[in-house]
């Protein structure tokens, strides 16, 4: 049975807590009489993405406080568990604790992360959409075990599976009907019964390459959560805890713990759960917040490591039914001693990985960050590192493929680049994901509704310094069922090489073939024909860093708004 989710402050149950503790009895002999509630804690976490070492730049801060790296992140959990009852605990995640990670993780499919996680103590995880990038088998065999089918053990000691369990409630064998992986799980804590349910957002299929998802079907998030805690309540649980990875987030003025004028699909997904759920650990859009949602405690502790949620459940010994909940995100300073087995594991993989890893590939004149500019009001508009992604594509097809014209999706831009010298693993921090570059022709009409699906799918791609266009705000966004309609480009406005596009000419563009397979919602990419597939993206960038050092930040100017260019 839910109760109104409670935050907690860093000292202790708020007095609304306290209140709520206080309604179970009504006088001292009552409250003497009736058995004593359990305390369980639940320590959460969510988008690890294999950040073992702590994420530098401004992915290694939050809350004014340098955060995250898997030896602190070891420690604060050892010390929440001495702090609560240590049998009394459960560590959890929900997804994203691989894929897109840095190269001591990458280079090795992710096991190294797999196995600090697991040594950190870790129970239950969700899947999130980053746990398909190498698609159903690899993932399965992330949990099972076993050396990689092409690259074998290549730390040269046997990998022997996840020692957590992931759960999987919305990702369906298509061929059969039958979940992937165990949707729920259950965990008895002084003899109650707490029931976990995993899944990933629905729409992992539209973020994640088709050959990550192939032969597999994603059901609706609430719906599925429903039906399993029916399932959990026929076999007498009453707590019930969700691991999702999807989430929102809150206006810029809310700090880690609050939940200010919170918005995104959470929202209307905790509204459609059961009452029966009691708390919904969240997480996919990197943010930090505690929130009490339809009754639910929903919580998300941002990414790469750098928080921890602690929350508190009492729940009724007779019933199992939660009689309060609260959380509290706690930072994971870097002023702990590290954990010296989660040290001994760096250590071991960086060895292993030798010399590549600090290879010069570049240099920066100054910082390239992924932060978009804002445009009409928004944070749709361009990137310096984005920007020169997009440049190193271009450079790489245009000669081989005779591509006139790049563009980069935001959402495989990771990390910064700080000024100086650029090694080979900063680079791949950047760009983790191996795809192929991809160029192929479209018609100046295919290339305005590529733009306008922009604005539908809420996605700037980042375009090479030959393309220019202008935006109207004042312009309509197309319908999802018909991107083309948008009129959100200024039509004549679209040049490429400073030549105005010609709607009945084509063009030879370069994306990559997570876009190129219609990622990220731009469907109107699948319509590209004549398509080649060229090298890996990263080895594109790093030739280009290569080749153009010192880098510097380009001006953001290739999109503009009609404030700054009014029409004729």
């Amino acid at each position: 049975m839910s109760i109104p989710g409670m935050r907690r402050a860093a000292v202790g149950l708020t007095a609304l807590a306290v209140a709520a503790l206080g309604a179970v009895a009504t006088t001292p002999e009552q409250a003497d009489a009736r058995p004593k509630p359990v305390d369980v804690t639940l320590l959460a976490l969510n988008d690890f993405h294999g950040n073992l070492e702590p994420p530098s730049g401004s992915s290694g801060t939050i809350a004014g406080q340098t955060a995250g790296g898997v030896e602190y992140l070891a420690t604060h959990l050892a010390e929440l568990r001495a702090a609560a009852k240590k049998k009394n605990t459960i560590t959890v995640a929900a997804g994203d604790l691989i894929g897109a990670s840095p190269l001591l993780s990458a280079a090795f499919h992710d096991e190294p992360t797999i196995e600090a996680l697991s040594m950190a103590g870790l129970d239950y995880a969700s899947v999130g959409n980053h746990e398909f990038d190498e698609g159903a088998a690899e993932l399965l065999r992330i949990q099972n075990g076993g050396c990689h089918p092409v690259d074998g053990c290549a730390d040269g000691t046997p990998y022997r599976g996840a020692g957590f369990q992931y759960l999987s409630a919305n990702a369906f064998k298509t061929a059969t009907g039958r979940p992937l992986m165990a949707p729920y799980a259950i965990h008895k804590v002084q003899g109650v019964k707490v029931g976990f349910i995993g899944m990933t957002l629905e729409g992992t299929p539209q973020i994640v390459s088709q050959q990550g998802v192939a032969g597999l079907t994603f059901t609706d998030e609430a719906e599925t959560a429903n039906r399993y805690a029916r399932e959990l309540r026929r076999k007498g649980v009453q707590t019930i805890v969700v691991l999702l990875h999807e989430g929102g987030a809150q206006a810029a003025t809310g700090g880690i713990n609050d939940c200010v004028g919170m918005t995104g699909p959470i929202v209307d997904i905790a509204n459609r759960m059961d009452p029966s759920i009691d708390v919904v650990v969240s997480g996919h859009t990197h943010q930090a917040y505690n929130c009490n949602i339809n009754g639910k405690l929903v919580t998300s502790a941002s990414s790469f490591g750098r928080l921890v949620t602690d929350i508190d459940l009492k729940i009724d010994r007779r019933t199992g039914d939660v009689l309060s909940a609260a959380a509290n995100n706690v930072v994971v300073t870097r002023d702990v001693a590290k954990d010296p087995k989660q040290t001994e594991l760096i250590n071991r993989y960086k060895t292993v990985l030798g010399p590549v890893a600090e290879r010069q590939v570049g240099v920066t004149s100054q910082a390239l960050t992924k932060t978009q500019e804002t445009l009409f009001g928004t944070t749709l508009g361009e990137s310096p590192l984005g920007n020169v992604i997009a440049d190193a594509q271009l450079a790489a097809t245009d000669d081989e493929q005779n591509a006139v014209a790049a563009f980069m999706n935001p959402g495989g831009v990771r990390a910064d680049l700080d000024a100086g010298p650029v090694t080979y693993e900063e680079a791949f921090t950047v760009q983790p994901f191996a795809n192929n570059l991809v160029t192929l022709d479209l018609t100046g009409a295919q290339l305005y509704c590529v733009l306008e699906q922009q604005f539908v799918t809420g996605k700037t791609l980042y375009p090479s310094s030959s393309v220019g266009y202008v935006v109207d705000p004042a312009g309509a966004t197309a319908p999802v069922a018909d991107p083309c309609s948008g009129t959100r480009v200024v039509r004549g406005s679209l040049t490429i090489g400073g030549t105005v596009v010609d709607t009945a000419a084509t063009y030879r563009v370069t994306v990559n073939n997570f876009l190129s397979g219609g990622g990220d919602g731009f469907s109107a990419l699948t319509a590209g024909t004549n398509q080649v597939t060229g090298q890996i993206d990263l080895d594109a960038f790093v030739a280009y860093l290569t080749a153009q050092s010192p880098v510097t930040a380009p001006a953001l100017d290739r999109i503009r708004t009609t404030a700054e260019v009014p029409a004729a």
